[in-house]
């Protein structure tokens, strides 16, 4: 299986990509990673670290195709092959792209991913590792660039199309793990967890049950979760310190606290809302199906928030397997059950059903990753 990994400056890939081939060494599974920025700076020994975007086009397209040639020159002696690359550059020439298409047909890949991460975690990044002047409404706009990109690098070959997936790094804990099983465990299936998210924040005992229930999916599924991706906790909180008077806000991000300008989150409150409408429902179009956890809140009434509502609606239309795990007493509304390809009242239910279809393995993650 071949994969090309593509995503915007400031997220790491190299560090992510070393933890996918630690995943693959402790499973005895061969992978070769190619990390074309790094061997486009061995092809050029003269440019300084960090400087060759600032080449004249035509060199670096030179560099570029070069490497390329040396990638699909060693592509038959490794059965499992990671590409890490950009889709576009944005530098002082402006926007360009870092493919070529010749060089795509040649190199048939069968998956294209577009990594993700949440913004002041980006920008962080940005602030220790490299001298790229930004603003958060910049890096909004990049990602979007490379998703665009990489979805049409995707679709370019009509003789071999490669199937396209967008996946963040996860917030609290990495999907490092995701992107062994989409190379290398192609046969299994591909789940959207859905599940209330902005309303029950301040809810822990329905966030602990909603996060075992992620953790489940996880377990025994390629899992696209949207928690992952969580830039409308960010836009609230600085809501919030508009209130309180605030110009400023200390955030966690994934090296620590980083502190950002509060009118700039939220100049991208458009941007968070838009990414996250048209990402989720992406992500739901690139699962084999949708498991949504509906919990009981204190007064009785479902967790079904308008969000969950339209991914399930999404799914349905999308003729995805509609799964729902159904907490509260009271009945669900016909706009639950008529969409629904089944109904379960617990997790373990769930996936007493699921392992007895053969949806996934009964025994655990390590053995099956």
């Amino acid at each position: 299986m071949r994969m090309l990994l593509t995503g915007q400056v400031g997220l790491d890939r190299q560090a992510y990509l070393n933890q996918v081939e630690s995943i693959a060494r402790s499973h005895g599974e061969p992978l070769k990673v190619f990390h074309v920025g790094d061997m486009m700076y061995r092809e050029a020994p003269d440019v300084k670290p960090g400087r060759i975007l600032d080449l004249p086009l035509s060199r670096l397209t030179s560099l570029r195709r070069a490497v390329f040639r040396d990638i699909l020159a060693d592509l038959p002696n490794h059965p499992h092959v990671v590409i890490n690359s950009h889709a576009t550059f944005r530098w002082k020439h402006g926007l360009f792209a870092a493919f070529d298409f010749d060089q795509l047909a040649q190199l048939q890949a069968d998956i294209y991913v577009t990594l993700l991460d949440n913004v002041e975690s980006v920008h962080q990044r940005l602030l220790r590792d490299h001298n790229v002047d930004h603003s958060l409404k910049d890096l909004m706009v990049w990602r979007e660039e490379e998703i665009l990109a990489t979805e049409l690098m995707a679709r370019a070959n009509a003789q071999h199309p490669g199937a396209f997936y967008v996946l963040a790094r996860g917030r609290h804990a990495s999907t490092a793990l995701t992107l062994f099983r989409l190379l290398m465990r192609p046969g299994m299936r591909k789940v959207y967890p859905s599940f209330p998210m902005s309303h029950v924040m301040n809810m822990p005992d329905i966030l602990h049950d909603i996060n075992a229930f992620r953790r489940s999916m996880a377990d025994k599924f390629i899992t696209f979760d949207p928690g992952d991706v969580d830039e409308k906790i960010l836009y609230d909180a600085a809501v919030s310190a508009v209130e309180e008077g605030r110009q400023t806000l200390n955030v966690e991000a994934s090296g620590g606290s980083v502190q950002l300008r509060v009118p700039e989150i939220l100049s991208i409150g458009g941007d968070i809302n838009g990414q996250i409408y048209a990402r989720d429902f992406m992500m739901v179009r690139q699962s084999d199906m949708i498991v949504s956890y509906i919990p009981e809140l204190s007064d009785g009434r479902p967790g079904l928030s308008s969000g969950v509502e339209r991914e399930l609606q999404h799914a349905y239309d999308h003729a995805r397997e509609v799964y729902v795990i159904w907490r509260p007493k009271t009945a669900p509304s016909p706009f639950v059950t008529q969409t629904a390809t089944r109904l379960f009242t617990t997790v373990d239910e769930a996936m007493a059903y699921f392992s007895q279809c053969g949806f996934c393995p009964a025994h655990n993650l390590f053995d099956n990753a």
